[in-house]
């Protein structure tokens, strides 16, 4: 069991969740989030005075997947996201010690589903 997290564009979100949904993954918790990486911002006037902006929207995806959906996941969010430009994102896998259904009691694989 794996977790994948994706940091990617706010406007890359529809093509993303259309890519996932086409490799048969349906499950998935988005976050609206700020961040700032190679991108360092933005330099912005309001009203004469000039403002960093180095936070930029972001979306977060957390997805958790048996291992045979690691490579499919993965590159879905890469063929929905990918523009070839600074920003596109990055992103994140990190092995699933434990997942356990609320509604069932089913643990493991079973409860990823």
């Amino acid at each position: 069991m794996k977790k994948i997290e994706a940091i990617i564009q706010p406007d890359a979100l529809e093509n993303v969740k259309q890519a996932l949904f086409d490799a048969q993954i349906h499950k998935m918790t988005v976050h609206r989030v700020r961040g700032c990486g190679q991108q360092r911002g933005y330099s912005e006037s309001y009203r004469g005075k000039v403002y960093k902006v180095n936070l930029l929207e972001k979306i977060k995806l957390e997805i958790a997947v048996n291992d045979e959906f690691v490579d499919p996941c993965i590159e879905a969010i890469i063929k929905g996201a990918r523009t070839g430009n600074i920003g596109d994102g990055k992103i994140f896998v990190s092995e699933l010690q434990r997942c356990v259904r609320i509604r069932t009691g089913e643990t493991g694989n079973d409860a990823i589903g």
